[in-house]
């Protein structure tokens, strides 16, 4: 097979402009994920095929991180900077929203300092067209002195030609003529000055880019680290800086404003733009939008909407799970009983029996019945309210108060992602810039419960505190007890990031741009897709992997007798004193610390302590659960700080694993174990003494 033609395509735009949807309609299946080097943010590289005169081409996409500017220095501005620079893609490929052209021209513009050869597409055009507002394409492709090309890539419009004038502007031999963004005069003389005369060594960088870095500053140390050139050591360049700074600071542009002469200049020019080709056939066409976010955002509605929404994702995920896992758990069950005859057909000893098919194999089908129905329901709510734009209506509302907690207002959309399973909580903390106010995130996500831990709460709810209810008023105090425990894991998470930010990692909160796009219709079908593929198989896949020998460890440890006990009673027996200094007992301790694995296992693993099975059970009849928990010395204080230590102790061990991936830091992962076990032991103690005062 002959090689085919490959053209590089760097694709960048802000977030919420359709950007993924270009790149999978494009590339399809054939795309991978994976990490920048040096860093972690998220990278996915895809490929696609396409004709041009007759010449078979790949076209090979690297989906750039989203960002709404290339100026600061986050990890995502970075490394979308970087890669255009350093990497030469042969063409740059910037997708904007038809709907908000204005806004998405700034990071447009800067892009264009960077790379000569640069395509946009104007996406959402069906949003657009619907909202009357009309862009006459033509006119801003010469303005900007780039192609541009009018898509809506929901339903595969304009992709075709999107890819056939990528391709054209590639193989094009023209070095390409895109716009310069007008810096003022004083500004652009200071910049050409610098630009004459850069070294030699600075040839194959774009001049422009390169003169603004310099003539800031901020940015040189990391030119110099990625280029290998000390721009020190050029007496001409600093003599030519030095006076570009004289002429800045002269005309009334200190170097420190110099940054903000820049933004300034390129919000004007995006104006001008917009000005002479985008008219609008209704002048309140996003009334809709604002008429909703009046209530949504308001003081006196925000909050009870956020409430009732998450309770009600929360109902559903509860309830909608229990029949599929009812159907995994017999599923497990019938083929746990046919490896059993298995093993038996071969004479297999006991205790192999025991160890892979009650010990990892039962660990395991615990771990999916319960895992799997709840992730698979609760991401795809979650991806649906993302996709919706109300995400981002969230952390509006709750970013005052991490504001006061000296964090970042992003923070709140991580522990959404919490709610589902901590370790996809943990990764999404990469959308916060600030590597102070990223860590506060990641050591405070577990602070919020899990879908692991969702059926020990629940179970304990109504167990101890709604079974004299009958029908719907049961259900509804189950949901509002429910709805208090996670409100008192937010208010925990608060706290700590207020002490955090006041001790080990001291800091001021940084600004951040919030986008509230406009609410859209959920896509289901690729909702569905996306977070069955990307969120749970993810999740249940690391569980999965550090579950098999918890479950080995655990048959042991209750098989394998000293004296007249198994190694797992003299375990509970030693911890037995402290633990009921806590409100606990000896045997619920080592069941949260052998659920380190996985949340969903401690239940089993009290059950199986209590009754002297040997080996883990599941009790599905509440009301027999509640008789064999009193009969081994439960009281109502036993049941609340059972609640409470499930809700603030350490995290599980893909959660952990990911802590480590993430920090690339053994200091910050121990900190996230001690942190929250830690506070748990603390509140579970005073919780227990105070009760026992009045009980």
């Amino acid at each position: 097979m002959p090689q085919l033609e490959t053209i590089n395509v760097a694709l960048a735009g802000n977030p919420n402009v359709g950007k993924s949807t270009v790149f999978n309609a494009l590339t399809g299946l054939k795309q991978h994920t994976g990490n920048w080097p040096g860093k972690t943010v998220e990278s996915a590289v895809g490929e696609c095929k396409t004709q041009y005169e007759g010449r078979e081409l790949r076209i090979v996409l690297h989906d750039l991180p989203g960002t709404y500017s290339l100026i600061s220095h986050s990890a995502e501005e970075e490394v979308a900077r970087d890669y255009i620079c350093f990497e030469k893609p042969d063409v740059t490929l910037v997708v904007v929203d038809a709907t908000c052209l204005e806004r998405n021209l700034n990071l447009c513009l800067q892009v264009m300092e960077l790379c000569p050869k640069v395509i946009v597409c104007v996406n959402l055009a069906d949003e657009a067209k619907r909202k009357k507002i009309y862009i006459d394409t033509k006119r801003l492709s010469a303005l900007l002195g780039a192609p541009v090309c009018l898509t809506s890539a929901r339903s595969n419009t304009g992709l075709k030609e999107l890819l056939e004038q990528t391709a054209a502007l590639a193989l094009s031999e023209d070095p390409g003529r895109c716009r310069r963004i007008d810096y003022g005069p004083v500004m652009d003389v200071a910049l050409n000055m610098v630009e004459q005369r850069l070294p030699e060594q600075a040839a194959g960088l774009p001049s422009r880019w390169l003169a603004l870095t310099l003539l800031e500053g901020e940015g040189t140390p990391q030119v110099e680290r990625q280029t290998g050139i000390d721009f020190s050591a050029f007496p001409v360049l600093q003599e030519a800086l030095e006076e570009g700074r004289y002429l800045l600071e002269k005309s009334g542009i200190p170097r420190e404003k110099q940054k903000d002469k820049i933004v300034s200049s390129l919000v004007e020019e995006a104006g001008k733009i917009v000005g002479e080709t985008v008219s609008l056939g209704k002048a309140n066409y996003n009334s809709r939008d604002r008429k909703i976010d009046q209530i949504v955002t308001s003081k006196h509605w925000g909050f009870p909407i956020m409430l009732l929404l998450l309770g009600l994702i929360f109902w559903i995920t509860v309830s909608a799970a229990n029949y599929p896992s009812g159907l995994l758990s017999s599923l497990f069950g019938f083929w746990e009983g046919e490896l059993e005859k298995f093993c038996l057909s071969l004479e297999a000893p006991g205790w192999v029996t025991g160890l892979f098919v009650q010990g990892i194999f039962r660990t395991l089908g615990w771990v999916i019945s319960v895992m799997l129905p709840p992730m698979a329901i609760f991401f795809p709510l979650f991806t649906i309210l993302e996709d919706l734009g109300y995400l981002p209506r969230i952390a509006f509302n709750l970013d005052n108060y991490f504001r006061k907690a000296h964090a970042c207002g992003k923070q709140a959309l991580t522990i959404c992602q919490g709610f589902g399973c901590n370790a996809v909580g943990v990764t999404g903390c990469r959308i916060i810039s600030s590597p102070r106010e990223r860590l506060i995130a990641i050591l405070t996500n577990t602070f919020v419960p899990c879908n692991g831990r969702f059926p020990t709460l629940i179970a304990i709810i109504t167990m101890y505190f709604t079974a004299g209810l009958t029908g719907v008023f049961r259900s509804v105090a189950g949901a509002a007890l429910l709805v208090g425990v996670i409100l008192l894991g937010i208010f925990l998470t608060l706290v700590v990031s207020r002490l955090l930010s006041q001790t080990v990692l001291r800091g001021v909160p940084s600004t951040f741009t919030l986008e509230l796009p406009p609410y859209r219709r959920p896509q289901v079908g690729k909702i569905l897709v996306r977070s069955f593929l990307d969120r749970t198989l993810f999740v249940l896949g690391r569980a999965v992997a550090v579950a098999a020998p918890a479950g080995a460890v655990i048959w042991l440890m209750a098989n394998v007798q000293i004296g007249d006990a198994s190694i797992l009673t003299h375990c509970a027996s030693f911890l037995d004193p402290f633990a009921r200094l806590i409100g606990l007992d000896g045997y619920l301790l080592m069941a949260f610390l052998l659920g380190f694995p996985a949340n969903e296992i401690v239940i089993p693993i009290v059950i199986m302590c209590y009754l002297s099975t040997g080996q883990m059970m599941d009790i599905t009849d509440l009301s027999l659960l509640r008789d064999v928990f009193t009969q081994n010395g439960w009281t109502v204080v036993t049941a609340v700080c059972t609640m409470l230590f499930s809700l603030v102790h350490f995290p599980c061990a893909t959660t952990l694993l990911t802590i480590r991936k993430e920090t690339k830091s053994l200091k910050w992962t121990l900190l996230a174990f001690f942190l929250p076990l830690c506070l748990g032991i603390l509140l579970c103690a005073v919780t227990a003494n105070v009760m026992r005062l009045f009980l």
